[in-house]
């Protein structure tokens, strides 16, 4: 079976940088940008894409609602 992956989409001008989804990522995903928003936080981003087994955990803890996960279509093995 192939392995389940996900995408993480945040809305950065959203989020306030609390941290908490990338302390509650099992898979260290996420990390606070060196960048700031327009309100003056260093917004979450996707850092590693590739470990993103679209858990959700991330989306549930977010206290602003702005994260988005999206499971991703296995590919399919070329024979």
């Amino acid at each position: 079976m192939a392995k389940v992956r996900g995408a993480v989409v945040i809305d950065t001008e959203a989020c306030k940088g609390c941290d908490l989804c990338v302390v509650a990522c099992p898979t260290d995903v996420l990390k606070l940008s060196e960048q700031v928003n327009a309100k003056g936080y260093n917004p979450a981003y996707p850092a590693n894409h590739d470990a993103c087994t679209a858990c959700t955990i991330c989306a549930l803890v977010c206290p602003d609602m702005c994260i988005t996960v999206y499971q991703l279509k296995p590919e399919k093995a070329h024979d």
